[in-house]
């Protein structure tokens, strides 16, 4: 038997930590922003104590402040996390009352719904001993997570490197463990029966072993470090991977039992053969320090995982991002706000101080067949003789690192681009910027929903006679499809549009505050 590194006691196995035994040198080593530091002191108290105790901890200031995330038992709204939904609009019929509207989207996108998975865990296997296999999932298995677990790969043998998306990589018998396995329980909740949107497919085949397969030396390979197992959507595409980045992130929220649930010391192994790679591969770099494994790292082995999560997958039906049955009128996900805190921290995304209160403003031109803006040059012509305006035309392709890509963006106030993948860098705006969707090629929630989770200004084309469209489109099978022509515009109408932004962003209070630091903090030059 192959043991794999040094284990640290992790997720919901009951675990006993005095205060001795964790140092304040754990929150310097968690992956987390330090405005999100006083939500981990207030869930995991001893971290709190341990960095009163160091004279060295940085954040005793945020020691004993009342604060939680938001699905905590004891959880008040006023100490919830500090971004909170709102709900200006007509809830159009959707429920009866202002509040139950609130509850209604801070339970389908905010940490409401971290809540619910929670709240929703069922034992599937028990463990009686420490040695037991364990296991627990959330309703129509979305989530699960257990200790050690086995899962067989000697059916992966001759199988080839392209299975993706596949519902039979494991076989009945190659996924269990020792414990008190409820069967009936597991098969009731394996409704979704779907490659991306459950466990269903795999956990259906869990079996109670006869011994306890690590004690009792019965696994190839021992994986000690806490190991998430991941099923991606497609990798190419912006919009669907972060899917997967941000259900990843949530599900860090739902296995919150200890204070490494932040920490990047795992593993994440991709359920297919493919060897992952991915434009936005870096963003993995937010979740864990080691490399990415798939399947053909474990083929013909019997691997033993000693505490492993599968996450929130990225089609569930009413999951989250893709798939998110949004209520009308309200928008500000919290949820949304901190994951993208967290993908910027972890990849080093800096705020760049101002010389001046001009607005900026990016427009990313689409390098591809369709969906392009004919007339764009001389939309930038008449975009950058607006005073106080400074504008960019950006490409985000593969001749832009990921990170540059996101650092672009976090420092625009008005984002502008065609409906694509691309708007997905929405997410990674400043609080006070607007998006400016320049026409949604007859798909009109998209980002827009995106957007209002992100919580943003968000504005696109409201005439239609004031554009033009080059040709009928060229959808798949023949058909005509706004989505497969290219588009030309009313100028004066498109520097409406992009001042309806600006103003938006000049009159934000985090702008204007923003500004003025700026102008205070500004950097010296070198003599």
């Amino acid at each position: 038997m192959e043991a794999i590194e040094m284990w640290l006691p992790l997720y919901f196995f009951c675990v006993i930590i005095s205060f001795n035994s964790i140092g304040s040198k754990d929150i310097y080593n968690l992956n987390i922003p330090p405005e999100h530091v006083t939500y981990v002191f207030n869930t995991f108290p001893s971290v709190a104590n341990a960095c009163l105790l160091d004279p060295g901890c940085p954040y005793k200031d945020k020691v004993g402040i009342e604060a939680c995330w938001g699905y905590e038992r004891e959880c008040k709204l006023d100490a919830s996390y500090s971004v909170r939904p709102v709900c200006p609009g007509d809830h159009r019929g959707w429920v009866k009352t202002k509040a139950a509207q609130y509850d209604t989207f801070y339970t389908q996108a905010d940490f409401g719904y971290v809540k619910e998975q929670i709240n929703d865990l069922m034992v599937m296997c028990e463990a009686s001993y420490p040695d037991d296999t364990s296991l627990e999932c959330s309703k129509y298995l979305r989530f699960c997570r257990g200790r050690n677990l086995m899962l067989n790969f000697t059916g992966l043998i001759g199988r080839g490197d392209n299975l993706r998306y596949k519902m039979d990589i494991l076989g009945p018998g190659q996924i269990g463990g020792y414990c008190n396995f409820y069967s009936e329980r597991l098969k009731k909740e394996a409704e979704h029966m779907s490659a991306l949107q459950s466990w269903a497919p795999e956990l259906i085949h869990f079996v109670k072993t006869l011994q306890r397969p690590i004690a009792d030396d019965k696994c190839d390979v021992v994986i000690n470090k806490p190991t998430y197992i991941m099923k991606l959507d497609a990798t190419v595409n912006m919009y669907h991977h972060f899917c997967d980045f941000f259900n990843l992130y949530v599900s860090l929220h739902v296995n919150s039992t200890h204070p490494s649930t932040f920490s990047k010391d795992n593993h994440i192994l991709v359920w297919e053969t493919y060897t992952y790679d991915s434009a936005f591969k870096e963003a993995f770099k937010a979740f864990t320090d080691n490399p990415i494994w798939d399947l053909k790292t474990f083929r013909g082995k019997v691997v033993c995982f000693k505490n492993v999560v599968l996450p929130l997958l990225p089609r569930m039906i009413f999951g989250l991002y893709y798939n998110t049955p949004l209520i009308y009128g309200c928008e500000k996900s919290g949820m949304f706000h901190a994951f993208s805190k967290h993908i910027l921290h972890s990849l080093n995304i800096k705020l760049y101080p101002r010389t001046n209160d001009k607005v900026r403003v990016t427009l990313l031109s689409r390098g591809t067949t369709y969906r392009s803006i004919l007339n764009e040059k001389s939309i930038i012509e008449a975009l950058k003789k607006v005073k106080g305006y400074e504008v960019q035309r950006v490409v985000y392709d593969k001749t832009v690192p990921f990170t540059k890509q996101l650092e672009i963006t976090h420092n625009t106030d008005v984002f502008i681009g065609m409906h694509g993948a691309g708007l997905t860098h929405l997410l990674f705006l400043p609080d006070w910027a607007a998006v400016f969707e320049v026409y949604n090629c007859e798909d009109p929630n998209c980002y827009l929903d995106l957007t209002r989770l992100r919580g943003l200004k968000y504005v696109t084309w409201e005439d239609k006679s004031k554009l033009v469209q080059q040709d009928q489109g060229h959808g798949p099978g023949g058909g005509s499809h706004a989505k497969f022509t290219n588009y030309s515009f009313d100028v004066r109408e498109f520097l409406r549009l992009v001042a309806k932004c600006a103003e938006h962003v000049r009159n934000h209070r985090d702008f204007k505050n923003f500004i003025e630091t700026s102008s205070v903090q500004q950097p010296r030059e070198e003599l």
